[in-house]
């Protein structure tokens, strides 16, 4: 009976040490709050490494606000602009050969009157290139001939009506007006650059270029135009000057037109009556774009030109943060190896890399928000605009930046969570 009792008593003791062994080793739980201690400790661990492997995602988000804000101000501000200067403007084209080959120059003489009197037209004038198959010889100088030395320019023959369209701003004289057109003076302005490169710097001595071999009197340095800035890279002279030296052009004659706002659609179906009330079709008018395509397209370019750039850097930011979460599971075979060991589990160990990993991207997308929304805001208030952004960008984007980290530590964070206790205490 006493052999029975001691029997039955150790065999109580050695099942309650069994059982106290296995408990010891069931898998403990890791709660919320040790995550996210865990997880930070990592990544203040090795706090400069943790910084440039946020560049990354700091620089793609920031891209990515930047660019949103950016497309969307710009955008704002073509209206304006538009309206301005392409909104009140109307091409009108010679294509009379294209109708009828032996038909002659479509633009009559009085061409700029014409079209003046159409109601709200400002300025009209037709302009052409002179001889468009070959540069003409420009010099300060005079040669024989028009084959001697100088300059391979093109010469752009205008009527006033053109000059006026264009807005111009003088760096010095002024432009030619009507009396020139009637009386067909040899004059000429030429823009700032061009002056430059043939050695005219002030128009005080009358300097005279010699285009062709003919002699025209410089009267006007052209620094910058509103409208048709070919205008800054020819030589510009009167029409009725252009047509007694070289003749009138049989094709490639053109009409610039400024309107007053809201005309330019009218005039544009006006023109061609007016100009040839007998042949309209052997004249094309063009006008201007509606301003809602253009701004669509505008803004379509910019967006898809710099998300790809923004995309670009999401991609190398994710990784980034993919190589040094793996780096780090290297380097942390043996803490790895200990916590299985003490009962951690493999979903433990994943889901503490996979936060250092969001954690790492969702700073990164935090700062590089704050960065692209400082980048909207210093270029509008430079360019005197009024920013435009996007409460739904702002929010978003630290978004961003958590799931490019999450889906950057995915590879990482499996790695970890494989790696046998007994492996990695042996390393």
């Amino acid at each position: 009976m006493r052999r029975a009792l001691r029997w039955f008593s150790e065999r109580s003791r050695l099942q309650g040490r069994r059982r106290r062994d296995a408990a010891s080793v069931l898998p403990s739980r890791f709660s919320p709050r040790d995550l996210i201690a865990e997880s930070v400790a990592g990544v203040l661990q090795r706090p400069a490494r943790s910084v440039l492997t946020m560049l990354g995602t700091v620089l793609g988000v920031g891209s990515f606000v930047a660019v949103l804000g950016l497309t969307a101000t710009t955008s704002s501000q073509i209206d304006a602009r538009f309206n301005v200067l392409t909104a009140t403007e109307v091409t009108v084209e010679d294509v009379a050969k294209e109708q009828n080959e032996f038909a002659g120059a479509a633009f009559p003489p009085d061409a700029d009157g014409r079209v003046g009197r159409l109601n709200g037209v400002e300025h009209a004038g037709v302009y052409w290139t002179v001889q468009p198959d070959r540069a003409l010889k420009v010099s300060t100088v005079p040669f024989g001939g028009g084959t001697g030395a100088g300059m391979d320019m093109q010469v752009l023959a205008a009527s006033s009506g053109v000059i006026d369209a264009a807005r111009p701003v003088l760096s010095q004289g002024r432009t030619f007006d009507p009396w020139h057109d009637r009386t067909g003076q040899s004059v000429a302005l030429i823009g700032s650059g061009l002056a430059s490169q043939l050695g005219v710097t002030t128009l005080e001595t009358h300097p005279a270029l010699f285009i062709g071999g003919e002699a025209f009197t410089v009267i006007g340095i052209v620094k910058d135009v509103e409208r048709k800035a070919d205008l800054l890279l020819s030589v510009v002279v009167p029409r009725t000057t252009a047509e007694r030296i070289w003749g009138a052009p049989s094709t490639g004659a053109k009409m610039l037109i400024s309107t007053r706002m809201g005309a330019a659609r009218q005039v544009s179906e006006e023109a061609p009556y007016a100009l040839r009330p007998d042949h309209p079709e052997y004249v094309k008018a063009v006008p201007p774009p509606d301003p809602r395509t253009l701004r669509s397209d505008v803004s379509s370019d910019l967006g898809e030109l710099f998300l790809l750039l923004a995309g670009i850097c999401l991609i190398i930011g994710a990784v980034g943060i993919a190589n040094t979460t793996l780096v780090a599971v290297l380097e942390r075979t043996a803490e790895i190896g200990l916590r299985r060991a003490l009962g951690a589990r493999a979903r433990d160990i994943t889901a503490q890399f996979l936060t250092e990993s969001g954690a790492l991207g969702a700073f990164g997308g935090l700062i590089g928000t704050s960065l692209g929304t400082a980048v909207v805001v210093g270029v509008a208030v430079a360019r005197d605009w009024t920013p435009v952004l996007h409460p739904a960008t702002v929010a978003s984007a630290p978004a961003i930046g958590l799931l490019t980290g999450l889906v950057a530590g995915l590879y990482p964070a499996w790695r970890a969570a494989r790696i046998e206790p007994v492996e990695a205490l042996r390393r």
